[in-house]
C-alpha cells in the first residue's frame, strides 16, 4: 500500500454520507497496512463506561474483557502517555517514557497480555482542540514499521475521522464551542485539571509531573478558586460544564 492511499482516505472521508462508510473506508488502509486492530475515540470521561466514547474500533475478542477485568485503564502505559503527549508515538515508546514509573511491574504485564491478545505494537495518534485532548485513534496488531511521512498522514487521517464521524453524528458543535466564561487557567493547571479528572490523587499527579504534592496541593487551590468550586469534585463537574476538559 502506498502513501496515496493516505491521501485518497483524506479526501474519501470527507465525502462520505453514513458513517458506516467512513468507519468501511478507514478499515480497508488500516488492514492494507497489516493493522488488524483499531480504536478511534472521543477522550474519556472519569467513571464514566469507556464504551459511550468509541466512535469506531475493532480488537482482539478477549482484549476487552481482559483489559476491563484487570483494571488496566488505571496502569495502560499508552493512555498515559497520551495525557501528555502532543504528537503521535509508538506504543513501545511510552514505556520507555515511564522507565521509572512505580507501577512499572503492572504496566509489564498489561503490555504482555496486549501482546498474547495480538497486539505486538502499534501507534496512538492524539487529537488536540482550544480545551486539550479531544480524543485518539490508536492502531496495531503486529508490529509495523511507518516511515515519517506515513505517520505524519495518518495523523491527519485519525483527525479527519474523528471529526467527519462527529459531524455524521451531530455531535461536533458542542465539541468544538468555547469555553464559557472568562477562566483562565495556566498550563500547568490545566495538566493537573486533566490528571485530577482522571481521578487521580495529589500523590499520584506528583509522580507523573515529577513535582512535589505540595506543589500540586497549590496549584488544585489556584484551580478552585478559579473555578469557584467547594472541593474537588465540584473543579471536575465545573470543568466538564464548561468544556475546560473533553
Amino acid at each position: 500500500m502506498t502513501i496515496h492511499s493516505l491521501l485518497q482516505l483524506l479526501v474519501v472521508i470527507e465525502e462520505c454520507k453514513l458513517t458506516k462508510n467512513v468507519v468501511v473506508e478507514l478499515e480497508l488502509v488500516l488492514r492494507s497496512y497489516k493493522f488488524d486492530f483499531y480504536g478511534l475515540l472521543r477522550q474519556p470521561r472519569p467513571n464514566v463506561d469507556i464504551a459511550n466514547f468509541i466512535l469506531a474500533g475493532r480488537w482482539p475478542d478477549n482484549w476487552p474483557r481482559t483489559y476491563a477485568s484487570k483494571r488496566y485503564l488505571l496502569v495502560d502505559p499508552v493512555a498515559r502517555h497520551l495525557g501528555r503527549a502532543q504528537r503521535p508515538f509508538r506504543w513501545r515508546d511510552a514505556m520507555i517514557a515511564l522507565k521509572g514509573d512505580p507501577l512499572r511491574r503492572r504496566m509489564e504485564q498489561m503490555m504482555a497480555d496486549a501482546r498474547a491478545n495480538g497486539l505486538v505494537d502499534g501507534y496512538i495518534f492524539p487529537i488536540h482542540g482550544r480545551n486539550g485532548l479531544l480524543g485518539s485513534m490508536t492502531i496495531g496488531g503486529d508490529a509495523v514499521d511507518l516511515s515519517p511521512t506515513e505517520l505524519s498522514l495518518f495523523d491527519a487521517v485519525a483527525r479527519k475521522a474523528f471529526w467527519r464521524l462527529l459531524e455524521l453524528r451531530d455531535e461536533a458543535q458542542s465539541l468544538e464551542e468555547a469555553a464559557k466564561g472568562d477562566i483562565n487557567l495556566t498550563k500547568r493547571e490545566m495538566e493537573v485539571l486533566n490528571h485530577l479528572a482522571e481521578g487521580m490523587t495529589s500523590i499520584e499527579i506528583s509522580k507523573l509531573l515529577k513535582i512535589s504534592n505540595h506543589t500540586v496541593d497549590w496549584y488544585t487551590n489556584s484551580i478552585q478558586d478559579k473555578l469557584k468550586a467547594r472541593n474537588r469534585q465540584h473543579i471536575v463537574a465545573i470543568a466538564f460544564r464548561n468544556g475546560l476538559i473533553p
